[in-house]
C-alpha cells in the first residue's frame, strides 16, 4: 500500500506532529514512517495505524491511481 508522502507530510505539519510523535501515536516504527516519507510503500496495517493516529480517513493519505 502506498501512502502519498506529500499528503502525509502536509497532514503532520497541519497537526504539528513530528515523526517521533507519530511513531508514539501509531505504534509504527520510525523506519517505516521514514520510508513512507521517502516514497516507499508500507503494509495496509501500518497505513491504517498511521491514519488512525492522525485521525483522518485512510483514503485521504493514499496516492491517487
Amino acid at each position: 500500500m502506498r501512502i502519498d508522502r506529500v499528503k502525509l507530510i502536509t497532514e503532520m505539519a497541519r497537526q504539528e506532529i513530528t515523526q517521533l510523535k507519530l511513531v508514539e501515536l501509531s505504534g509504527v516504527s520510525r523506519a517505516t514512517i521514514s520510508g513512507i516519507q521517502n516514497g516507499r510503500s508500507c503494509s495496509s496495517r501500518s497505513a491504517v495505524k498511521i491514519a488512525d493516529a492522525l485521525n483522518v480517513p485512510l483514503e485521504t493519505l493514499l496516492e491517487n491511481h
